[in-house]
C-alpha cells in the first residue's frame, strides 16, 4: 500500500478500524485518547505523520463525544503536518436534519459539515447518507459509498430468493428501495406513512401487493426501530406477508428499538457494522454484516489516485 498511508481511529469504532488495517496489510497508527475528570477530551498522535495521506476513521453517531473527537483528530492530523487528511465516516450523523422544515431551526448537516472541513479535512468518505444532496454541503470532495452491494450479497444467497418483495418504510426511502429490489430482481411496494412528531409515525396507505411474499423492508438506518416494526406488523397483519425481515446499512438502534425488534413479527433485522454495536445478545434477530472490505477498496483507491465509481453501486 506503500509508506505513506497511515490509518488513525478514533474510539467509537476501533474494532471496524483494525480490519480496514488488516486489510490494507497496515499498521494502525497509534494514538493516545483520554478524558479529563470533567469528561473534555484528550488526544495525542503518537507517531510523525508530517507528509502522510491519513485517514482517520470514526463514525459520528451519539452520544455527541464521537463528533468531537473527530474534530480533535482532524486538528491533530492537521497542526502535524500531513499531507492529506481524509475523515471516513462510515456513518454520518445528524443527516436527518438537512433542511429548515420549521422556523427557528438549525441546518445541523450542513453546520458538522463546516465543522468536519474547518477542523482540517481535505476529503470526506462516507456511507449511505440519509439524504444524498448532503454532499453538496461540503465545499471538499466526497464520496458516498453504498452499502447495497454487501447486502445484495447476502440475499443473492438466500434460499426464498425467488418469494422476495421489497418494501420501502416510507416516501423517502423508495429511490433505494427501487435500486434494491431491481438488483434482486424483486417487486417494489411503499409505505405511506406520516409522522406527527419525531421518532413516532403512522401507517396511513399501502401501495402494491406483498401477499404470499418473504419481505425486506429496506432502509438507510434503524433509529428507534418503530417505523419498521409498524410496518412489519401491517405487512403480516393486513397484506398477507408470509415472513418479514428488515435491512438497514445503520444500526443506530436507540431507545426502545432493540425490544421493538424482539417483540415485532420479524425473523430477522439485517445490519451492517457501520456503527459499533455490542447489544447483539440482548437481540437475536439481529445479523450484522461486514462492511470493511468495501471502504478499505476505496481507502485503497484514492489513496492510490485510482477511481471509485465502481464502487458506487446503489
Amino acid at each position: 500500500m506503500g509508506r505513506r498511508l497511515r490509518v488513525i481511529s478514533g474510539r467509537s469504532h476501533a474494532d471496524l478500524s483494525r480490519r480496514i488495517c488488516q486489510y490494507l496489510d497496515v499498521p494502525l497508527t497509534e494514538v493516545q485518547i483520554d478524558d479529563f475528570s470533567d469528561g473534555e477530551i484528550h488526544l495525542q498522535i503518537e507517531e510523525n505523520i508530517r507528509g502522510m495521506d491519513v485517514f482517520i476513521i470514526q463514525p459520528t453517531n451519539p452520544p455527541g463525544d464521537n463528533i468531537l473527537e473527530l474534530l480533535l483528530l482532524l486538528d491533530a492530523a492537521r497542526r502535524s503536518s500531513a499531507q492529506r487528511i481524509t475523515a471516513v465516516i462510515p456513518y454520518f450523523g445528524y443527516a436527518r436534519q438537512d433542511r429548515k422544515d420549521r422556523p427557528r431551526v438549525p441546518i445541523s448537516a450542513k453546520l458538522m459539515a463546516n465543522l468536519i472541513t474547518k477542523a482540517g479535512a481535505d476529503r470526506v468518505l462516507t456511507m449511505d447518507l440519509h439524504a444524498a444532496q448532503i454532499q453538496g454541503f461540503f465545499d471538499i470532495p466526497l464520496d458516498h459509498l453504498y452499502a447495497a452491494p454487501v447486502l445484495l450479497d447476502h440475499y443473492l444467497d438466500h434460499p426464498d430468493r425467488g418469494e422476495f418483495a421489497v418494501v420501502a418504510p416510507d416516501v423517502g426511502s423508495v429511490k433505494m428501495a427501487r435500486a434494491f429490489a431491481k438488483r434482486l430482481g424483486a417487486p417494489l411496494s411503499i409505505i405511506d406513512k406520516r409522522r406527527p412528531r419525531p421518532n413516532h409515525a403512522e401507517v396511513v396507505n399501502f401501495i402494491g401487493n406483498v401477499r404470499d411474499k418473504h419481505v425486506v423492508i429496506f432502509d438507510d438506518m434503524i433509529d428507534t426501530g418503530g417505523t419498521m416494526c409498524d410496518a412489519a406488523k401491517e405487512l403480516v397483519n393486513h397484506q398477507g406477508a408470509v415472513a418479514v425481515e428488515l435491512c438497514a446499512t445503520h444500526p443506530i438502534l436507540s431507545g426502545p428499538a432493540l425490544d421493538r425488534v424482539n417483540e415485532a413479527p420479524v425473523e430477522r433485522a439485517v445490519v451492517t457494522n457501520t456503527i459499533a454495536f455490542d447489544r447483539g445478545a440482548s437481540c437475536p434477530k439481529i445479523e450484522i454484516l461486514d462492511i470493511s472490505p468495501l471502504l478499505s477498496e476505496a481507502i485503497k483507491r484514492i489513496h492510490l489516485e485510482q477511481s471509485i465509481s465502481s464502487l458506487f453501486v446503489q
